[in-house]
């Protein structure tokens, strides 16, 4: 035998430490019931429950061993830390796309003659916003509309308007 090889040693028994007492007490129970060492109308006696309840929680015991004997992931396991840290870098790196795209985009329009829009412009900080001007048939109309409304095309006008009481084109 090889003496660095070390022999394999067994668990002497798991080291319960969390769980409530009463959940080591089901615990135990369950356990000598599934060996043959209680009857399940023993054990429900012993834990001062009915045998059908006994039964719900032998279930719940057994899922239980089930849910613990799967295999557990490798590695770190996910946390919220990681993964915001990993959206942060995304999006930082995301920014640096779009900002690179933008300049190519300003770059190619300047080499093909292009002028820049302005709303593509950065705004100017401190000065004052120019003034949108108003088209002059707009305030031309504001300045002679009457607050009566126009007639309408082939009505006829007031008898003293038109003394022929002919309608007005």
């Amino acid at each position: 035998m090889n003496p660095e090889k070390k022999k394999a040693t067994r668990c002497a028994g798991p080291d319960v430490k969390g769980g409530s007492l009463e959940a080591r007490r089901v615990a135990a129970a369950v356990l000598e019931v599934l060996a043959g060492g209680l009857t399940p109308t023993e054990a429900a006696g012993a834990l001062g429950v009915s045998v059908p309840r006994y039964y719900q929680l032998e279930c719940r015991a057994l899922e239980g061993l089930v849910t613990g004997c799967e295999p557990r992931a490798r590695g770190p396991g996910k946390s919220p830390d990681r993964a915001l840290a990993m959206l942060t870098r995304e999006h930082e790196r995301t920014k640096r796309e779009l900002a690179r795209s933008q300049a190519l985009a300003r770059a190619a329009q300047r080499a093909v003659g292009l002028s820049v829009l302005r709303s593509q412009k950065a705004p100017e900080k401190g000065g004052r916003r120019r003034r949108r001007p108003v088209v002059r048939a707009l305030r031309a109309a504001k300045r002679l509309k009457v607050d009566e409304p126009l007639p309408a095309v082939g009505v006829t006008a007031a008898p003293d308007d038109n003394k022929q009481g002919q309608a007005t084109v």
